[in-house]
């Protein structure tokens, strides 16, 4: 424990004295007791069968989860990068403590915050527990589900950290493969759990799957029946088997980032590669048919145009997702999935209905832009704050609203082509169904509303911060708050909310809106539209005025 006592101390102090952990404490204290006193009994009257607080206990947990998970993996994934950006690992690596001392430090102290968290929503837990109805058995199982939660993304979190070069390319990729534990995952079993050539080994295998995510362990513990059918509810002890795998990967995880703690996670070295255009004229015809000329990544790039704005080819060029190349990679991935949505749709539209598909495609478009756009838009304006390149901008003869402009349009052209590219499932609606035309128009109108949102929110956010680690976290943040917080209320519709309150409040959340244009199972009887898309709208013009004001004072000299 001495080995591994500095770096805990260093770890959770550091996480401590911020002021964005005063911030989370509080809200999270206020959030849960907000949450008791709305449902608490009046006149010191108790709910004898114990429906009302089983219902508050639903809303607890599946609140606390989403917390988490959000929550859990920022500062794992941000702690060994940024120790490498700073060039004080190296310092580390060459000190008397052994890899596993620095891995365990790390992990325990950035845990140790987040554990903190969990203990302050303890007496929101015992007031569920003293309005009867729950078992002490019951609160101990969702609590240890959360537990193994939270230690098992830290630890994803603190792998790819290793991996990464950059904090905001490492909350990047921890996010999305933390919504490819918790919701992909989930997707083989709905598809093709209920068909008939499945054969008994499969089936297995597609439970063990989706038992990954801690969502179907949570639905079994909560006893909740109603949150997805049989994507999510099952029967057997799911959450045993969440807590076997939870376990199992914590220590593979673990061990994992203990091997690659060592000198060589310094070096960088890569091939010098030879440019297309110095290749002989058979290679240059050859890679030109197979990348059809524009995708080839060692081609040689043209002058930029007259008219074309500097800034944004600067970014597209310097950006992963910005070259032609790793773009198509994203556009055909998602054109993939596309047509995978658009195979599941006409196969499984008998069974679980058009509403039903295209409920599943709104959620996977929705995850994709949540997941992309801060990942591209949060760094713009923090980033060159903090590498001080915002300065050598300012140098060039380019106005700062040329600036901001072109990083807009970087990350727009990206959101548009991906977009486009998840555009054939809603064909393959349209023609099941031709009714679903105007619906489908709806729908897309919505979602460019969302990706419009994501988009000003994440630049407003990245002009309020120095850090782009900070400015990416905050923004998935309140996305995912907007988007899935919201949807909390949803869930306890007439215990403890009323529908006039959860009407109100899902009138802020587009995801909402979009599911109820698409009529999916449980948002039928809301009217969001078009209210919703007039509330969106002043969001985008609130967030594009903060971004303006922020953009004019940086501009002011220092």
């Amino acid at each position: 424990m001495s080995t591994i006592g500095p770096i805990i101390r260093r770890e959770l102090m550091t996480t401590l004295r911020t002021r964005q952990a005063w911030a989370l404490q509080a809200t999270m204290v206020i959030a849960l007791g907000v949450l008791i006193g709305v449902r608490w009994p009046a006149g010191a009257k108790v709910d004898l069968d114990g429906a009302a607080a089983r219902e508050v206990q639903r809303v607890f947990g599946y609140g606390l989860m989403v917390g988490l998970i959000l929550l859990a993996p920022v500062f794992p994934a941000t702690t060994i990068v940024r120790e490498k950006v700073q060039g004080t690992l190296a310092l580390l690596l060459n000190s008397p403590l052994r890899p596993w001392s620095i891995v365990v430090g790390k992990l325990v102290g950035v845990l140790g915050f987040v554990f903190l968290l969990v203990l302050l929503s303890c007496p929101a837990a015992a007031a569920c527990f003293a309005m009867g109805g729950v078992a002490l058995k019951q609160m101990s199982l969702l609590y240890l589900v959360l537990i193994l939660l939270t230690i098992q993304y830290a630890a994803l979190g603190l792998l790819i950290s290793t991996y990464a070069t950059s904090t905001d390319s490492a909350l990047r990729l921890t996010y999305g493969v933390i919504l490819l534990l918790s919701v992909v995952t989930l997707g083989p079993y709905k598809f093709l759990g209920g068909q008939m050539w499945i054969s008994t080994g499969m089936a297995t295998a597609l439970d063990w799957l989706r038992s990954i995510s801690p969502i179907p362990a949570m639905a079994e513990v909560l006893g909740d029946t109603n949150v997805g059918s049989s994507g999510l509810t099952t029967t057997g002890s799911v959450a045993a088997r969440f807590c076997a795998l939870a376990l199992l990967s914590i220590f593979v995880l673990t061990f994992w980032t203990c091997a690659r703690m060592n000198m060589h996670i310094l070096d960088r070295s890569r091939a010098a590669g030879q440019v297309t255009d110095e290749r002989s004229r058979s290679v240059q015809l050859f890679r030109r048919v197979m990348y059809l000329w524009f995708f080839d990544p060692q081609r040689r790039s043209g002058m930029i145009g007259r008219w074309t704005n500097p800034v944004m080819v600067k970014e597209q060029r310097s950006r992963r997702f910005g070259r032609s190349n790793w773009m198509m990679r994203l556009i055909a991935a998602c054109l993939i999935v596309s047509l995978l949505l658009m195979l599941a749709a006409a196969t499984a539209s008998k069974s679980e209905g058009v509403a039903a598909m295209g409920g599943i495609m709104v959620l996977l478009q929705v995850c994709l832009i949540l997941l992309l756009t801060p990942s591209l838009a949060a760094g713009l304006i923090s980033g060159e704050i903090e590498s001080r390149g915002w300065q050598l901008l300012q140098t060039t003869p380019m106005s700062a609203w040329t600036i901001v402009a072109g990083k807009l349009l970087s990350v727009t052209v990206t959101l548009v082509l991906v977009l486009l590219a998840t555009l054939p499932a809603y064909a393959m609606l349209i023609y099941i169904d031709p009714g679903q035309w105007q619906i489908a128009s709806y729908v897309l109108v919505t979602l460019m509303l969302i990706a419009l949102l994501a988009l000003l929110l994440s630049m407003a956010v990245s002009s309020l911060f120095a850090s782009t680690a900070a400015a990416t976290a905050t923004s998935y943040a309140l996305l995912i708050a907007l988007c899935g917080g919201t949807l909390l209320f949803w869930l306890g519709e007439n215990a403890p909310f009323s529908h006039e309150l959860v009407q109100k409040v899902l009138l802020i959340n587009p995801l909402a809106a979009a599911l109820t244009l698409i009529e999916a199972p449980g948002f039928r009887h809301y009217n969001l539209v078009p209210a919703n898309w007039m509330i969106v709208g002043l969001l985008c013009a609130w967030c594009l005025s903060v971004l303006v004001f922020q953009v004019w004072r940086l501009t002011k000299p220092r």
